[in-house]
């Protein structure tokens, strides 16, 4: 049986902790509550060093994400988070011009 990807908030529990924070700031209600439940798929894989996005489905190839897509930029105090939401369901973290990522249980 395949094991299922982690909970984004297993393994980057600050950086769920200010998502919700942001989105319920923005008046995102329904996605600060969902943001709990997405599972860490993948990294971006685009090697830029500035980038440390988590894809949290998988992205039709070459394709856009159709006429249901929205981008939701959030206001942090250190560079960008950006959600790729399709269907009421982030699909996508961009996390832009950041410090490391520091996952559950790294000093």
């Amino acid at each position: 049986m395949e094991q299922e990807p982690p909970l984004v908030r297993e393994v980057f529990p600050e950086l769920v902790d200010e998502l919700v924070g942001l989105l319920e700031e923005e008046g995102e209600r329904e996605l600060a509550i969902c943001v709990w439940d997405v599972r860490m798929v993948g990294a971006c894989g685009c090697g830029d060093d500035f980038c440390q996005s988590i894809r949290t489905a998988d992205h039709p190839d070459g394709q856009p994400y159709g006429p249901s897509h929205r981008c939701v930029p959030l206001l942090p105090s250190t560079g960008d988070l950006i959600l790729d939401v399709v269907d009421g369901r982030i699909v996508y973290i961009e996390v832009l011009g950041r410090p490391p990522l520091r996952r559950r249980g790294e000093p």
